[in-house]
């Protein structure tokens, strides 16, 4: 009998409406967490989205980084091919609610982790069960989870939905072989100029790299550097300034690594790397977590440059999308339109939890309108 297939008995989802389901279990503690990970891969292979946030690596790493033991509340509901994971923690100092990991921090796009057979719904009753608040940032829009979980709060909560900023992604088809042609015609003209004049300093090389174990750590290191000597750099966003993040994909792109998902992008002009990207492999999907350029190099559009030639490479690997991942900025639409939408859903329990945490949080968005007004104001 699998660890998912044990009669759990947490959190009893049958109690909300009625229904004849099985119990289902909170996971709070990473060694929890790690007992369940063989089946949690084994349903993210065949999750309806195959988004590398759904990993089991993507949760523990998160959960490791961000020393969040102890708080998890990811809620395992079903059994055998119905099983439905939500990988949810509760973070401090807001009194205690419920959320997507990472997804504050890291900004990527989640979901709850289920497949075609899966019992969606059984698990948002268990959510629901919990009477916590609970507040998703950036769900895909046409996720059957949220419509479930409205359903499972249905007049036992406040429940608000609102559209958030989309995802943008490429779908790769053979005329993306020469990503060239995707650009018009004058911004093709400056990019070759732009690589001539670059090709004067000395030569333009580029590399997609599933490095060795021992090479990971200086690669990795470059591609910080980079990142850091633009615009995150001067306000310390970088990776190689905050602390928790850089040792979040320190952590991740290892795993990743061994797993052989892991492609860290360089565009080096005359052996010095004037832009980077890191990024993964997975569901046959190029997936861009970071990107990066040195202002040194900047009048040679190296960010573009390195873009081209990391499209045409998951072209030539047969993959079918390029996914942009954060939020779509308007240098992205020079390159696609397409964008999975994404909404951010809210519950409020009828207790007392649920009036706090939604005092709380409307009056911090009272405060950050105030000074979105006086900024404009000024």
């Amino acid at each position: 009998m699998s660890q998912l297939e044990q009669p759990w008995s947490d959190i009893e989802s049958s109690t909300l409406h009625g229904t004849n389901r099985p119990p289902a279990r909170t996971v709070r503690s990473l060694s929890e967490l790690d007992e369940v990970q063989p089946v949690w891969d084994a349903y993210s292979l065949r999750a309806k989205w195959a988004s590398p946030m759904l990993h089991h690596l993507w949760a523990r790493t998160y959960a490791e980084a961000y020393n969040v033991d102890g708080r998890l509340e990811v809620i395992i509901a079903g059994s055998g091919q119905a099983t439905t994971i939500a990988p949810l923690f509760r973070p401090r100092g807001i009194g205690r609610r419920l959320e997507l990991i990472g997804v504050k921090e890291l900004y990527e796009v989640m979901d709850f982790l289920y497949s075609d057979t899966s019992d969606v719904q059984a698990l948002a009753d268990a959510v629901a069960a919990t009477r916590l608040p609970i507040v998703l940032r950036r769900v895909k829009v046409n996720s059957t989870a949220l419509a479930a979980l409205k359903k499972a709060y249905r007049g036992n909560a406040i429940v608000f939905s609102r559209p958030g900023p989309g995802c943008p992604w490429i779908a790769l088809d053979d005329s993306w072989a020469e990503p060239e042609k995707h650009v018009n015609s004058g911004r093709r003209s400056d990019l070759r100029r732009a690589r001539r004049n670059a090709e004067k300093i000395g030569p333009v090389t580029f590399e997609v790299l599933t490095p060795a174990r021992e090479e990971l750590p200086s690669l990795l290191e470059e591609i910080y550097r980079v990142e850091a000597a633009g615009w995150k750099g001067r306000d310390k966003t970088a990776m190689l300034y905050d602390q928790r993040l850089g040792e979040f994909y320190r952590r991740y792109t290892s795993a990743a690594n061994d797993r052989g998902m892991l492609r860290l992008c360089f565009l080096r002009i005359a052996g010095e790397a004037a832009a980077a990207q890191l990024a993964v492999v997975t569901g046959d999907r190029f997936w861009l977590f970071k990107i990066g350029y040195s202002e040194k190099f900047a009048r040679y559009s190296p960010g573009v440059l390195l873009m081209l030639e990391t499209i045409r490479y998951a072209v030539q690997a047969g993959l079918k999308s390029y996914e942009f991942l954060g939020a779509a900025e308007p240098w992205i639409r020079n390159w696609t339109t397409l964008e999975h939408g994404c909404t951010s859903f809210r519950a409020y329990p009828f207790n007392l939890r649920g009036v706090t945490a939604l005092v709380i949080d409307a009056t911090a968005a009272l405060i950050r309108q105030v000074k979105r007004d006086d900024r404009a104001k000024d």
